[in-house]
């Protein structure tokens, strides 16, 4: 089988239909395009979710925490706690262990979340460090908010730019005699691993009108848009020259023959809301960017496609896997 995540129809025929859901409590079962599960406990709902990191090397531990907060943040919930396993290669040294621990306190404090517990390992089963996290979260608002909101009519909102997280990756893959980028543009690529978390617009969004939100990541923008689309069963039609793109992402593409609209970009939302221009300028107040990039359409879940009728595909591999 290739790299990468299962595409949605293996996933959903090899894993997904097989689910039993029998416990009451169980108020939000894995589907395709809905990251978290809810469970219902005595005094409310109790948000989980859980993402592995596999494939970048600079910024690992703040990503491990941002990543999974995301999840949280997508569904309109606080997160309060974070299990981290780390897994190891038999090479690895103190040092780097202690430095990946650095990033997740630092990024643990940033996201006001506390480290519960987890795993520690060192196993030949990894040749580069592995890591995973589950967060715990709860609702801020008086219900959960998931991909299947979106309605007929509701602007499509997309924070950031395309590509964010691969760009990182793309970065550090380069050969160190290569000169594609500048000093100052690496250090530039490397200052957006500050850019991946979507917590700060996620919990704004829940509590001003977000009647859907998808954090992107593997499969890039166009593959968010498609999983968005099939959860809520409405069509988008968007515009690809309002998708934020910098310069840099698009240098770095363009390198690899990577499409930058299909590569993983944690640290990017959409948010389907009533008022996206009205979103777009409160997130922009709050030093977060933004774009009005599309809209919900029609009643065909997994129909989305550009303003002159081109159709996206569904989400295969990740662009990042043919670097």
């Amino acid at each position: 089988m290739r790299i990468g995540k299962l595409t949605n129809e293996q996933l959903d025929r090899l894993i997904l239909s097989k689910l039993r859901h029998t416990r009451k409590e169980v108020v939000c079962a894995p589907s395709i395009g809905v990251d978290c599960t809810a469970v219902s406990v005595k005094n409310g709902l109790a948000i989980l979710s859980c993402d592995p990191i596999t494939a970048a090397e600079s910024g690992i531990g703040r990503l491990t925490v941002n990543v999974s907060c995301n999840d949280a943040a997508a569904s309109g919930a606080e997160p309060i706690g974070l299990m981290v396993t780390l897994l190891l290669p038999p090479d690895v040294t103190e040092d780097e262990v202690g430095s990946v621990a650095d990033e997740i306190v630092e990024a643990a404090a940033s996201a006001n979340v506390d480290i519960i517990g987890g795993h520690t390992e060192i196993t030949a089963a990894v040749t580069r460090i592995v890591t995973c996290a589950t967060v715990i979260a709860q609702p801020v608002g008086d219900s959960l908010i998931t991909p299947k909101g979106m309605r007929i009519g509701d602007d499509v909102v997309m924070t950031k730019h395309a590509g964010l997280e691969g760009a990182i990756i793309l970065a550090d893959k380069l050969p160190d005699d290569c000169r594609l980028l500048s000093d100052a543009e690496m250090d530039t690529v490397h200052s957006f691993v500050n850019e991946t978390t979507v917590v700060r617009e996620g919990l704004y969004a829940a509590k001003h009108g977000a009647s859907a939100m998808h954090d992107v990541t593997e499969g890039g923008i166009f593959g968010a848009l498609w999983e968005m689309s099939t959860a809520s069963n409405v069509g988008i039609e968007f515009d690809i020259n309002r998708i934020p793109l910098h310069p840099i992402t698009k240098k770095l593409c363009e390198h690899y023959g990577i499409n930058p609209y299909k590569l993983i970009s944690s640290g990017s939302m959409l948010i389907a809301c009533e008022d996206g221009a009205k979103l777009c300028a409160d997130l922009k107040s709050m030093g977060i960017a933004a774009a009005v990039i599309g809209k919900a359409v029609n009643t065909n879940g997994g129909e989305v496609r550009t303003g002159d009728g081109v159709l996206v595909d569904p989400p295969e591999a990740d662009e990042i896997y043919k670097a």
